[in-house]
């Protein structure tokens, strides 16, 4: 049986300050592969050699993941500043249409962190720069020493909204996970749900209102540890699940 084929939304990276590459984390991967039951292949952020028709045609699923550059602030109608750090606008002239397309056929897609914020914007949302920056909220970027297993540590809690989602595959009204982004969702975007937040408010978990298929966000990285953690291995294997279906 020839297993779903899913792709991985790559990010512009620099090796060696000079060398241009597209690269995605192992991690996302051997998610995908272990947990998913599929193989992934990952997806340039190349506008000009990326039709949207052509990507959905080839794949059965896409995962939105995260990455160090931001959304640009004017697809939400907003003017660029430092606070909103860098950018890849390529990778937006890829996924925000990728997504309203996939979305509106039933095609799975899943988001992770930045992929979040992606979902929220090509719904017609808002983010914020620097969600410690707003009153009473914590500080969820990521650490900036230690080794990879303390800045993907656990966290923070993620309280499900009652009879979600979110809450069916988890099978707990409460999880914890870890925290690495800077931005986050301002206003929801159109039919944007919110499944989760964290203790300070901040929203972590998003599914799309009245959707066809399987259309979910989350804020933290699931993909790190994931086939060994009781809240990362669920999610990758219900979006298996829709990838099957």
């Amino acid at each position: 049986m020839v297993r779903p084929v899913v792709g991985i939304i790559a990010n512009n990276y620099l090796i060696e300050e000079q060398y241009p590459v597209q690269a995605s984390l192992i991690m996302n991967l051997e998610a995908v592969s272990i947990l998913c039951d599929a193989v992934p292949l990952i997806v340039p952020s190349i506008p000009e050699n990326s039709s949207i028709d052509e990507l959905i045609e080839i794949f059965d699923g896409f995962i939105f993941t995260g990455g160090r550059p931001n959304v640009h602030p004017s697809y939400y109608g907003q003017d660029e500043t430092d606070a909103h750090g860098v950018f890849d606008k390529t990778r937006d002239a890829v996924t925000l249409p990728l997504i309203q397309e996939c979305e509106k056929i039933a095609k799975p897609i899943l988001g992770i962190c930045r992929g979040l914020q992606e979902f929220n914007v090509a719904f017609n949302g808002s983010l914020h720069p620097e969600i410690r920056d707003l009153p009473g909220r914590l500080n969820h970027r990521m650490p900036p020493d230690g080794s990879l297993e303390e800045k993907f540590a656990l966290r923070h809690k993620v309280n499900l909204k009652h009879g979600s989602v979110f809450e069916k595959i988890f099978g707990s009204k409460e999880i914890m996970v870890n925290s690495l982004h800077g931005q986050g969702i301002d206003l929801p975007g159109e039919r944007v749900q919110i499944e989760g937040c964290a203790p300070d408010g901040t929203i972590e978990a998003i599914s799309i209102k009245k959707s066809p298929g399987f259309a979910l966000a989350v804020q933290w990285h699931p993909e790190w540890g994931a086939k060994d953690n009781k809240v990362s291995k669920p999610l990758f294997e219900a979006f298996g699940s829709a990838l099957k279906r």
